[in-house]
């Protein structure tokens, strides 16, 4: 019996066309039942993930960035306030094929970033059966008006200047620039100088610790590597895996002296950063990130808005994925 899948493709992902979008589908099509469903808003793929959880599809298939991904996973995951570890088969299983930029999840997955190559090696995890369980980090945010929030998210999270350097990219992306390895440098570093000299808004509480204050930057992953520079890895919590709990890497001092090695540091895929007023954990099942003042929230490369406090937590075992298990 044939795999019954839904494709959803992102049109308006970085690196897709339509007709590269045909040539997937017309591969796919070979082995698969296959439907195919174009997002239209935000939060669409989401509606059409949830769907998908209804009627019984056997696999859903995201083409498009982290962010498509998430919001697929998202809808398969259902409401956060419902965060009890899913039964295995409760839901269609996962299949990405990158369309975006970064591609964080795919990559880290092992999956491919070029679609052609990716379509390939999801056919071949197919007909081997290969499937893995990974965890979901769940993010519950409260506003300055003491309003709460949750989100899901499979990559990364964080207040501060990650979340400065994505509502940047946002905004230059709806005026029409195109996303490039210049413009996210450019981001960074405007976002930098925005904190390197004062004090830290940040507080970062761990269990069974006392609570860090003054933290000007704070990077929360859900695998590794925590993002991408273009083609290099920027590496924060190499310890961090789908089938592990979260890691944070925090810093207190931004300071040029110290900012310059720990950036070094980062680039490099060998070296696990560990500079003075560093704080870095892997395996944590919850974490807390606090400020007085309300300050920029990305989830999995997406603004989100402003918050004063973010309460992380580990989903473990939560989605079921179709990769390569090698």
């Amino acid at each position: 019996m044939r795999v019954r899948a839904v494709l959803v493709v992102n049109p308006r992902a970085t690196t897709t066309t339509a007709q590269s979008r045909g040539l997937l589908v017309s591969l796919l099509q070979n082995d698969l039942d296959l439907t195919v469903q174009e997002t239209s808003h935000r939060g669409h793929a989401a509606e059409l993930a949830a769907e998908c959880v209804a009627n019984g599809t056997d696999l859903v298939i995201a083409h498009g960035g982290d962010g498509t991904v998430n919001e697929l996973a998202s809808g398969l995951l259902g409401p956060p306030e419902q965060s009890s570890r899913p039964e295995p088969g409760a839901a269609p299983a996962v299949a990405v094929i990158p369309g975006g930029s970064a591609n964080v999840f795919a990559r880290s997955l092992g999956i491919s970033p070029d679609p052609r190559r990716a379509v390939d090696q999801l056919l071949r995890a197919l007909r081997g059966n290969e499937r893995r369980r990974v965890s979901a980090g769940l993010c519950d945010m409260s506003l300055a008006d003491g309003r709460r929030e949750s989100r899901w998210f499979l990559c990364n999270a964080g207040l501060g200047i990650d979340a400065d350097v994505v509502a940047m990219m946002e905004a230059g992306r709806w005026s029409g620039r195109p996303v490039t390895p210049a413009r996210y440098f450019l981001a960074a570093v405007s976002a930098y100088f925005r904190w390197a000299f004062r004090p830290g808004p940040l507080t970062l509480e761990l269990p069974g610790t006392a609570p860090t204050r003054g933290v000007g930057l704070a990077f929360v992953s859900n695998c590794s590597p925590w993002t991408y520079f273009g083609n290099r890895p920027i590496t924060t919590n190499p310890g961090v895996r789908h089938d592990k709990g979260l890691g944070v890497f925090a810093a207190t001092k931004l300071d040029p002296w110290h900012s310059i090695p720990l950036a070094v540091q980062l680039l490099s895929p060998r070296t696990a950063p560990d500079t003075p007023g560093s704080v870095r954990v892997d395996n944590l099942i919850e974490l807390t990130l606090s400020s007085a003042d309300a300050l920029r929230c990305q989830i999995d490369g997406e603004y989100v808005g402003k918050r004063v406090r973010a309460e992380f937590r580990s989903i473990p075992a939560a989605l079921d994925v179709v990769a390569p298990c090698s």
